[in-house]
């Protein structure tokens, strides 16, 4: 059976960079104020981080269905029989019900998998599945090796901003206007046990013993030395402290692969400037 291996512009990729790996891809939606924006062909993650300095209200969408349509009636066309999607989670965004939806109305066979989250796994995830099927794996094959790498995945997020998320509607004032007085830091996280929604991990009162407790963190989820396990820091304009916490990971898990990216706008759009996330999973 002919399959496209189908994502979305959550892996950080724009339509042509996931075209080099061998799949196809869809843009989400930024929209501020009456303004609507396709991710990474529109609008960038710099441009979308200035958005946000400027004090903007920015919001994410999924897919124009046109797109996904446009996208699977040429596939159809092509000869491809099924679509096997792994697109942003169900948790964040209705991606992946959109697919289902459309692939349905054009006669394609759907194949969906959710991974509980977004960014450089989502990528990892749609390529893999791609390359196992060109391997002779069987689709539910594919399906329990991607649930397996989905249990090893873990993503945590430090907001700096407080402020931030309550302008997104996030947090209400009180709690964000108390947070900041205190200083609290929360620890956020993303995965499989939180069904793709964020959630508060932890909660702590600077900056630095929230990295520290992410270390913590990813001491008791990940082997020694990271042997096998891909690691990616990223953040929001902050560099300088995102490469700090790079060096430290390395110390404790120098056998990991290692990526140092800015954090993907479909989160970060929610997290404010100054924020930090640490993704990681095992590789198979």
């Amino acid at each position: 059976m002919k399959i496209a291996f189908v994502t979305d512009s959550g892996t950080g990729w724009s339509v042509k960079e996931a075209a080099a790996h061998g799949v196809y891809s869809v843009p989400l939606q930024i929209s501020e104020g009456n303004h609507a924006y396709l991710e990474n062909e529109d609008i960038n993650v710099d441009q979308v981080n200035e958005l946000m300095e400027q004090k903007k209200v920015i919001k994410t969408s999924l897919a124009p269905l046109g797109r996904i349509e446009e996208l699977f009636t040429k596939l159809k066309d092509d000869g491809y029989e099924a679509v096997f999607c792994v697109p942003i989670c169900k948790g964040l965004s209705g991606t992946m019900d959109a697919m289902e939806m459309v692939a349905k109305q054009v006669g394609l066979i759907f194949y969906g998998f959710d991974n509980h989250v977004t960014a450089v796994v989502e990528g990892y995830m749609v390529v893999r599945a791609k390359e196992l099927y060109e391997q002779g794996k069987t689709i539910d094959e594919i399906m329990d090796i991607l649930n397996e790498i989905c249990d090893t995945t873990n993503t945590l997020i430090i907001p700096d901003d407080l402020q931030h998320m309550r302008r997104g509607g996030r947090l209400t004032p009180l709690a964000a206007t108390l947070g900041g007085f205190l200083k609290i830091k929360p620890i956020l996280q993303i995965n499989k046990s939180t069904k793709g929604k964020v959630d508060v991990k932890d909660k702590v009162r600077t900056m630095s013993k929230a990295l520290d407790e992410t270390l913590e963190i990813m001491k008791k989820e990940i082997p020694a030395l990271g042997e096998q396990y891909s690691i990616t820091v990223t953040h929001v304009k902050a560099e300088e402290l995102g490469r700090k916490f790079l060096e430290q990971c390395k110390e404790y898990f120098p056998n990991a692969h290692y990526n140092f990216i800015k954090l993907v706008s479909v989160v970060g759009v929610h997290t404010g400037i100054g924020s930090l996330a640490i993704q990681y999973f095992k590789e198979l």
